[in-house]
């Protein structure tokens, strides 16, 4: 039976404009289309695993998150319910309103992103507490840096005396205390995060790995850090350093790629899978979000993997 998945996280509305350029600054940028979606990562990511989770084989997945007392937190919580996730540790925020995503999207499907977190910045540590009690031994607790770094070293250190597997996709990008590295099972940062959590910056397989090291070596059991396009770099002390490659696709929105990534991944994990075999998995299922626009609207399900 698949272990448990706890994601804890923001919630976010993402409110988009796709065009053919990115404004520069003091641009104003004429012509595109405007969505607006679902998002926050941990919302997108909770919602990747659902997609993805064996529901059959007694899979599930509890989202810890607070959203406001408006429009936009109820139809998140409606949301979730309708991808099958647990939301009983899903807070309602009556000071503060729901978080709200800002997204420009060019032709290419780079993207620049401002967030108001709202009700994500007012997530307490004590208020992940029940949900983590309620989490058994073999569960995966899977964590962002979009709701307050008290919170996310809180559940961190709750989790590891627990004996809770934690994966931290450490974005968006900041420093975090060295003493929660070693309590770690998976960290999984980008290029970016990679160079500002280790001082290497990742050009290259060679740089990757020397950024890898240096995580394990401050105490996380094992590292994927993200390339792109590219695929992903997977560093463990079972099997030292691998590329895992993507297949190649058209972009056309990566908003949302990395937390595709990091919820499949999790799933993979959560059925037992190795973890070169769960990184493919993770990459299979991003290399797809990539070609459809949006954020949760992007995410596939588990039959498309098939």
């Amino acid at each position: 039976m698949p272990s448990q998945i706890l994601v804890i996280g923001s919630s976010n509305t993402d409110m988009v404009v796709k065009a053919n350029k990115l404004p520069a600054p003091g641009e104003t940028v004429i012509g595109g289309t405007f969505l607006m979606n679902p998002g926050g990562k941990g919302a997108n990511q909770a919602v990747a695993a659902a997609r993805l989770v064996d529901t059959s084989a007694g899979g599930s997945v509890t989202f810890v998150a607070k959203v406001g007392n408006d429009i936009f937190g109820r139809q998140a919580i409606s949301g979730f319910e309708r991808e099958g996730i647990n939301t009983q540790y899903v807070l309602t925020d009556t000071d503060n309103p729901s978080g709200v995503a800002l997204i420009n999207v060019d032709a290419s499907g780079e993207n620049c992103i401002t967030v108001a977190p709202g009700a994500n910045a007012n997530l307490q540590p004590t208020e992940t507490q029940s949900a983590l009690q309620s989490a058994p031994p073999d569960a995966f607790v899977l964590l962002q840096l979009e709701i307050p770094l008290a919170t996310v070293e809180y559940v961190i250190r709750e989790a590891a005396q627990r004996g809770v597997r934690v994966i931290l996709n450490p974005a968006p990008a900041q420093t975090l205390p060295d003493d929660l590295f070693p309590n770690l099972y998976l960290i999984t940062p980008n290029e970016t995060e990679a160079e500002l959590l280790t001082g290497i910056r990742v050009t290259n397989l060679a740089t990757a790995e020397q950024a890898a090291r240096k995580l394990r070596d401050m105490g996380v059991s094992n590292v994927v850090i993200t390339l792109g396009s590219k695929g992903a770099y997977l560093y463990s002390s079972d099997n030292q350093g691998q590329l895992i490659e993507t297949a190649p696709v058209k972009a056309i929105d990566t908003t949302a790629a990395g937390d595709c990534f990091n919820g499949a991944l999790t799933v993979a994990l959560s059925e037992n899978q190795t973890l070169p075999d769960a990184v493919a998995f993770a990459c299979k299922a991003a290399s797809i979000s990539v070609t459809r626009m949006g954020a949760q609207a992007s995410v596939p399900y588990r039959r498309e993997l098939v």
